[in-house]
């Protein structure tokens, strides 16, 4: 049996970011317990020189986004960055879900071999579908998701492997 490009990037993806809103609820409800402002888990660090969770969490969504879009030939929806708390980002999750289940298998058949151009102010990369999804978008989305998880560990969210990883 073979694998899709499809079940191996949409399906994947949901799981994580779903997973991720959980474990904002998570940090809320402690957060609420130990005293914890909000404000400091959205603009949580883990080096000054680091981007805050906002910004991670709107990267995975970009990349999540970008992703399915690409591959499947269609334009992403558009979102601001704006979100600033933790509702607002657990809304932007589930606008993202939203859309990654709106895309069906059928939309990335060939999608292993459709070329995939990102433009950078440096210069263009090209990939075919397979490599893109595989050497680009999954890395840098499971590495955004991996620091938000990071930065709420890191403001003494107890949250573990478990939650990243969900039921």
């Amino acid at each position: 049996m073979t694998v899709t490009i499809y079940e191996f990037t949409i399906p994947p993806m949901i799981r994580a970011l779903t997973n991720l809103s959980n474990i904002l609820d998570k940090a809320a409800a402690q957060a609420k317990e130990k005293d914890i402002p909000l404000a400091k888990l959205a603009e949580g660090r883990l080096y000054p020189d680091m981007h805050p969770l906002t910004f991670q969490i709107q990267t995975a969504s970009d990349t999540s986004k970008g992703c399915a879009a690409r591959l499947a030939g269609i334009a992403a929806p558009p979102m601001a960055d704006t979100e600033k708390t933790l509702p607002e980002l657990k809304e932007r999750i589930a606008k993202t879900v939203a859309f990654l289940e709106s895309v069906k298998p059928a939309q990335l058949s060939g999608a292993e071999d459709r070329e995939v151009v990102l433009k950078f102010p440096s210069g263009d990369m090209k990939f075919t579908g397979r490599d893109y999804a595989t050497g680009f978008a999954l890395p840098n989305f499971y590495f955004h998701v991996t620091i938000a998880y990071a930065i709420l560990r890191h403001n003494g969210i107890e949250i573990g492997k478990r939650d990243f990883l969900g039921a």
